[in-house]
């Protein structure tokens, strides 16, 4: 007990921490800040023409838009939870970042990250009544019903990230304070605590195991009864199926791999955690937009004519 107070009255000793980023060397820094800050920039403007493009056109009303316009919508808040203070870091010196606002980046990493896999997730299902009961379609994914889906990724997003930041609000930090990587995560910070983190680590993977696994496995199983479905189907058919899904696996596949790689085991090496963190935090919302707009004609299109629109306006 007396250790354990002692603990906690040293836990108020760590008041910031320092971010080591993802290179030490001044001239890479600089390569890297040109780089990120337009990786930064072409999320935020490609996600957001995604979401004005499928808010103002009127063909683009399916179940499949309005889910990808949300998931448009989390990119950018994702992204703009570490972008910018990656961004920054790389030209100054003074790399320290709060405690609170610590806490707070890792609240809004897994809370944007869980309901960004729970949306790709519905769309799973989405696609899967599109192609599988597609006389049933419109009866099961009414909007009321998606939006339901919507609230229940962003609840269970929350419930996640609560749980993920609770645990490690309770570690007590009393120094060092250096974190060898670009955003406060959670296995970064088990490192830094000055008790023994064994329990938490088990309950931290877990938690965001389970939330991946069994996420990933519905992605997969959702795809399996397609292609099977898919058998009886014409080449058309096949093509058609294939063309409205194969945007959706690619995007699952980026976000992922890297995140099953990182979340599903004890962490071991931060070096190559947060090589592979730049993958889901900054590259899949960066391709997201590109890899729906370019692969669908009908977000295209809708794109075409709302250009054209705002053009003609002026």
């Amino acid at each position: 007990i007396a250790t354990q107070l002692i603990n906690m009255e040293n836990a108020s000793s760590v008041k910031e921490f320092i971010l080591l980023g993802l290179a030490e060397n001044q001239a890479v820094q600089k390569i890297c800040f040109v780089m990120f800050l337009f990786f930064y920039m072409v999320i935020v403007a490609g996600n957001l023409l995604i979401v004005i493009t499928v808010i103002s056109s009127q063909c683009l009303n399916s179940p499949m838009y309005f889910f990808l316009c949300y998931l448009s919508f989390v990119d950018i808040c994702y992204s703009s939870v570490t972008a910018p203070k990656m961004i920054a870091n790389f030209l100054v010196e003074n790399k320290t970042i709060s405690f609170v606002g610590c806490i707070a980046q890792l609240f809004g990493v897994h809370f944007f990250g869980c309901t960004e896999i729970f949306i790709l997730t519905v769309m799973a299902y989405d696609r899967y009544v599109a192609i599988c009961r597609p006389l049933h379609y419109t009866t099961l994914m009414t909007r009321r019903v998606c939006g339901w889906m919507v609230i229940g990724s962003w609840v269970g997003g929350f419930v996640h990230s609560t749980v993920q930041t609770l645990l490690t609000t309770q570690l007590p930090f009393c120094g060092p304070n250096k974190i060898d990587h670009y955003f406060c995560d959670v296995y970064p910070l088990l490192q830094l605590a000055c008790t023994n983190t064994y329990a938490v680590g088990i309950i931290v993977v877990a938690n965001s195991g389970m939330i991946t696994l069994s996420c990933f496995f519905i992605l997969v199983m959702s795809y399996v009864v397609i292609l099977v479905s898919l058998k009886s189907q014409t080449s058309k058919g096949w093509h058609k199926a294939l063309s409205t899904c194969g945007s959706h696996v690619t995007v699952v596949i980026l976000f992922f791999g890297p995140c099953m790689f990182i979340y599903i085991r004890p962490s071991g090496n931060l070096s190559a955690d947060k090589s592979v963190a730049v993958f889901y935090t900054v590259i899949t919302p960066m391709l997201n937009p590109l890899v729906y707009a370019l692969r669908n004609k009908e977000v295209k299109s809708a794109m075409r004519k709302l250009w054209s629109r705002k053009v003609g306006s002026e």
